[in-house]
């Protein structure tokens, strides 16, 4: 069997979109199937070329046992709504180009970038091939969430493109349970037509481990109680919230550790020294392979985003790499993700946010320590990436 996979993100790059399309084609190829990923040069999210690549017409690669082709893409930072509908439209062309000229059985199309599901299509109709769209992020809808544009025709006309889309698909994959239900109920897709693999845990890189002794001292936090947000600072992850509310934090042993990059990154850089904040450290990107030093250090693992209606129908996946290191997670999100860590018993949470609650969840976590420890295992055991990677393997061959 060969698959040809369309991605807008794939490793070194190291946010959820590239972290699961990864582990799911290095499963599949595992299992025999003969796997080609077309995606650009690794530039997210601060739209710079990761040393090592340049940002050719056509370069092909092997990871292991990945067939990549990286084509041309116009490369933008992560901002600025004009700018990042060029990089998209750009990846469109040259990814359908490219697909072109690969044999394949079946395409994927995976989002949040949505219009990479368009080229899926277009491959689809001129290879006469069936097409899988995986839905990640529900677009444009969580631009409006954000803030980012208002109700206006270009809105319209996006929102009259995922409806083609999710009609003209063989399959649709979604990450979560109310994506499912949501593309029912308001697009009337058939439900024998949709499969829901949430995201998982890689079980062999994320593990319990004892904390990162050198990164401690590096860091100066020996004897602290740290609160860590690994992941992009966008407009979506609402982190100026954080920093204020660390400003009303007194507890000397209450540390902060942002890890990350995005489009809010400087903002949240200058707000930190407004604030004068001495209990908040702010690091830029790092490997996918160093994190788990990272996460070690942690004793709360903070998972945030702004607070939307829309939100309540996502799962960020950092809280499946946290509860894999055994990490409780403090949750500022709503909906599916809240009933997940409830139900599990993995952490707490909060009202997306609200200040007082969040300090007041931070307080309850160093004063009244809970056990996790059953609730991790429980999880661990329903999440693990490989049985996910499989389960969306079987329901593609159908």
């Amino acid at each position: 069997m060969k698959i040809l996979f369309l991605t807008d993100n794939f490793p070194p790059e190291v946010n959820a979109p590239a972290t699961r399309t990864y582990e799911h084609c290095r499963e599949w190829v595992k299992q025999g199937v003969d796997v080609t990923v077309v995606t650009c040069a690794p530039n997210f999210p601060e739209g710079k070329v990761f040393k090592g690549y340049k940002n050719k017409l056509f370069q092909k690669e092997k990871i292991e046992e990945i067939n990549v082709i990286r084509v041309w893409s116009y490369i933008s930072a992560n901002k600025g709504f004009v700018k990042r509908i060029l990089d998209y439209l750009s990846f469109m062309l040259s990814a359908f180009i490219a697909g072109l000229f690969i044999k394949t059985d079946l395409i994927i199309a995976t989002s949040p970038q949505f219009f990479t599901a368009i080229s899926g299509r277009w491959l689809s109709f001129w290879k006469r091939k069936p097409w899988i769209m995986e839905v990640r992020d529900l677009w444009p809808e969580s631009i409006k969430a954000v803030g980012a544009m208002e109700d206006n025709p270009a809105i319209k006309f996006f929102e009259y493109l995922e409806r083609k889309m999710y009609a003209s698909a063989d399959k649709i994959v979604v990450v979560t349970d109310t994506f499912k239900a949501q593309l029912i109920e308001k697009h009337q897709v058939n439900p024998s037509k949709i499969k829901v693999v949430k995201n998982g845990m890689n079980l062999e890189l994320f593990r319990p481990k004892e904390k990162h002794k050198a990164l401690l001292d590096k860091l100066s936090l020996n004897n602290k109680f740290v609160i860590g947000y690994i992941g992009t600072h966008g407009m979506a992850h609402a982190l100026d919230f954080v920093l204020k509310s660390a400003s009303k934090i007194s507890n000397p042993k209450i540390h902060f550790l942002f890890i990350g990059a995005g489009a809010k990154k400087e903002e949240l850089i200058k707000l930190k020294e407004e604030l004068k904040l001495t209990n908040v450290t702010m690091l830029g990107l790092v490997s996918k392979k160093e994190i788990k030093n990272y996460i070690s250090i942690l004793d709360v693992s903070l998972v945030n985003l702004k607070k939307s209606n829309t939100f309540k129908s996502v799962i960020p996946s950092k809280i499946f790499e946290s509860v894999a290191m055994h990490k409780p997670v403090l949750l500022g999100v709503e909906g599916e993700s809240k009933k997940l860590v409830l139900d599990y018993g993995v952490g707490e949470v909060f009202e997306p946010e609200n200040e007082q609650e969040f300090i007041t969840k931070i307080d309850s976590m160093i004063n009244a320590p809970k056990s996790y420890t059953i609730g991790f295992s429980r999880l661990i055991r329903d999440f693990d990436r490989k049985n996910q990677a499989t389960k969306m393997l079987i329901f593609l061959k159908k």
